[in-house]
């Protein structure tokens, strides 16, 4: 009896075995979808971030969907959470010290790229190489909201929204009422790191070639203050007098027009291959497609 236990067991584990294995090769042939989910840093370019100032970084959420369509190509789609921030106050030139902007920005970017991947994938996903490098390129659509903190007063006057970050667009700071969202290049390189059949660990950063000049909302020059109605806005397009210097004069230089903003994304996240089936489960199509095949069987 304790050989025929000790047989049936065996049996059964190679039963066993045999099934997942079969499951594992059979069910994940077709696996050219892949969701991922990661974090990283963002870097922001532009009139309150001198070039060779300190590379300023916040924090950045990205959601991603990718499909493979070719052993070296494909495309994915990526929507991004991510915050840019500014601060003369933190640049070593005194002529920008004394501009005193300041601003943040919580932004959401959605874009669609192409992959061009170093080395070809094998004819089946858990076949793919251990590392392999990849070029990114596309477009997107960006929207910001940059924001500043409101001064105590202006003019000797108390200001009611003193202490709150308060949206600069509405307050048109330099008399352009621009718009909110902008599309977006991004382009950079990256690397793909196996870490088992079903997930990688992807590392990737890129460049933001934006159309817009006012993701800090800077640009041009400075306005007659005279001109502004709302004294938050007066207080917002000239922040010297904070710091104890003069104000502005109308035509004094604020920001450069002749260059847009851009921002950097560095991320690494997960990458999970979903099955070939996934997509049909979740939209019925795979109730469907078995509904078809039972229908042509009858009509043979």
């Amino acid at each position: 009896m304790r050989k025929t236990g000790v047989v049936f067991i065996l049996l059964s584990a190679i039963s066993i075995e045999m099934a997942l294995a079969q499951s594992f090769y059979s069910g994940s042939r077709d696996r050219a979808w892949m969701v991922s989910l990661g974090t990283g840093i963002s870097s922001y370019f532009g009139e309150v971030n001198n070039p060779k100032d300190k590379f300023d970084t916040k924090l950045n959420i990205e959601f991603g969907l990718k499909y493979m369509f070719a052993p070296r190509f494909g495309a994915r789609l990526n929507v991004t959470w991510f915050r840019l921030q500014g601060d003369d106050a933190t640049s070593k030139y005194d002529p920008i010290i004394e501009r005193n902007l300041s601003f943040r920005s919580d932004n959401l970017e959605v874009a669609v790229m192409g992959i061009a991947q170093l080395i070809p994938e094998g004819s089946r996903f858990y076949q793919r190489p251990r590392f392999n490098p990849y070029l990114f390129a596309g477009i997107g659509y960006l929207y910001f909201n940059p924001k500043a903190e409101a001064p105590a007063e202006y003019n000797g006057q108390p200001l009611p929204d003193a202490g709150k970050w308060v949206p600069l667009q509405p307050l048109m700071t330099e008399g352009v009422d621009y718009k909110r969202s902008a599309f977006v290049i991004p382009y950079g390189v990256g690397v793909n790191i196996r870490i088992s059949p079903f997930f990688n660990l992807v590392i990737d950063g890129g460049y933001r070639w934006t159309f817009t000049d006012y993701l800090d909302d800077a640009s041009t020059v400075h306005k007659d203050p005279a001109s502004f109605s709302d004294p938050l806005a007066a207080a917002l397009a000239d922040r010297r007098p904070e710091i104890g210097k003069a104000p502005a004069e109308e035509g004094d230089i604020r920001g450069n027009p002749d260059r847009n903003d851009g921002y950097f994304l560095l991320n690494a996240k997960i990458e999970y291959f979903l099955p070939s089936e996934f997509f049909q489960n979740i939209f019925g199509g795979g109730d469907k497609l078995r509904t078809i095949k039972v229908k042509r069987r009858r009509r043979r």
